[in-house]
């Protein structure tokens, strides 16, 4: 162990020039997306947002080498730090955080420059629970460790939600797949979904109706383990969040602008409305069906370049790439976001500590859940909830908190025989 110790290995290759790569894609998509006539590719004007994805990126870049070449231990030492820090940000947001698009998940800065300490948080919370899991007695204690991540992952879940920003609170669902490699009980997943499935069907029924049926199921399972206290505990526990998250759902509906609370009826089959809430995804498929094999061509997408993607720059970025490259521009995309999550998970295995391995996890299941949610969103396979493309979308926050989170695990990988 100690003949390796410190020692540095070359950054991954293979990680780095996937990041660029899709960095070109998302700047060259959002310049198409966002195109008037007359504007140039290469012009300086910051009231472009190509432009000001281009500040992002470099700046990003900066990022990127800083984050690599620091101290891998920075990581771990610091992760109560980080995770405090983007939590008082957090809750600053509710106080004084500025709305835009009926959420109030940002920050303004000055300058006309707005941080979204939500995007951050998903890298603060993977530092933080690959800190707790790494704890040599976390095995050992596992009930312990399972409370402390789930304390970890749930604190910066409810105060997302209390922004109204339920996109970016789903994603932290991702942390349940991490965990999974490490042992995380099959149980603890099964509740996970439970309650996923509970805050959906607060929606489609009516509360009063909900809480006798859940209240009958879980007298039936009294009844049937009742011989069995541990576990007749456990399904109590399960009953009583049930009702909170119930009855939680049901106030924050009350709650919602009305425009959001649209948004989740189109999103769950309650509402069609082909004129609003719905048109997004109706013309996201139209442009990505239009674009055929090879695509219409850059700057050439009639859906694209007419705007009838209002979110086209961020949310729906993915349909501009389907109609202007095609099928074939659509795969390497994806193909690249496959590369990427296979080497990210191979390295990971890796890994000689806990802290890195479970790190790296984290990293490829938040990668997972954004693709396949963003993606899945633009030809209708997933509800539109609203989450940026890695590395594509336009946004400044997204994209450095997506270069925070591969940047540390290229830096972790850099020393992979040490222990973090």
């Amino acid at each position: 162990m100690q003949q390796n110790k410190n020692k540095r290995f070359p950054p991954d290759i293979i990680i780095i020039s996937i990041y660029i790569i899709l960095s070109i894609i998302g700047l060259i998509s959002i310049y198409s997306a966002s195109y008037q006539d007359g504007i140039n590719f290469f012009s300086l004007s910051f009231k472009y947002i190509h432009v000001k994805q281009f500040v992002w990126i470099l700046t990003g870049l900066l990022l990127f080498v800083l984050i690599i070449y620091s101290n891998p231990h920075l990581f771990s030492n610091a992760a109560e730090i980080f995770y405090g820090v983007i939590l008082v940000l957090l809750f600053l947001v509710l106080v004084i955080g500025a709305v835009v698009g009926g959420n109030r998940a940002w920050l303004d800065i000055g300058n006309g420059i707005r941080l979204q300490p939500s995007e951050f948080a998903k890298y603060t919370t993977a530092l933080l629970i690959s800190k707790i899991w790494s704890d040599p007695d976390a095995k050992r204690n596992i009930n312990k460790t399972m409370r402390n991540v789930l304390i970890v992952i749930a604190i910066p879940m409810l105060l997302i939600f209390l922004q109204k920003d339920i996109g970016t609170m789903l994603i932290f669902f991702a942390f349940i797949l991490a965990l999974y490699r490490e042992g995380l009980p099959s149980y603890v997943i099964f509740i996970g979904f439970w309650f996923i499935l509970v805050f959906i069907l607060s929606f489609l029924i009516k509360q009063f109706i909900f809480l006798l049926i859940l209240t009958a199921i879980t007298l039936i399972f009294i009844f049937i383990f009742r011989k069995k206290r541990k576990l007749i505990i456990r399904f109590v526990e399960i009953y009583v969040i049930s009702i909170i998250l119930i009855v939680g759902v049901n106030y924050f509906y009350k709650m919602l602008m009305p425009h959001h609370q649209e948004r989740i009826e189109v999103m769950l089959g309650l509402k069609d409305d082909p004129k609003g809430a719905s048109w997004n995804l109706r013309q996201s498929m139209i442009a990505i069906g239009s674009g055929g094999l090879t695509g219409k061509g850059f700057l050439e997408g009639s859906q694209t370049q007419m705007k009838f993607v209002p979110e086209q720059t961020t949310d729906f970025i993915f349909c501009a790439i389907g109609e202007e490259w095609g099928f074939i521009g659509a795969l390497v995309v994806l193909s690249l976001y496959l590369i990427l999550l296979l080497r990210i998970l191979k390295l990971a295995e890796r890994q000689r500590s806990i802290f890195s391995r479970v790190y790296g996890y984290s990293v490829a299941s938040l990668l997972f859940l954004h693709i396949f949610i963003n993606i899945g969103m633009t030809v209708g396979l997933v509800p539109v909830i609203g989450i940026p493309l890695p590395f594509i979308s336009y946004g400044g926050s997204s994209y450095w908190a997506f270069t925070l989170l591969l940047a540390t695990f290229v830096n972790l990988d850099m020393y992979h025989n040490d222990v973090i």
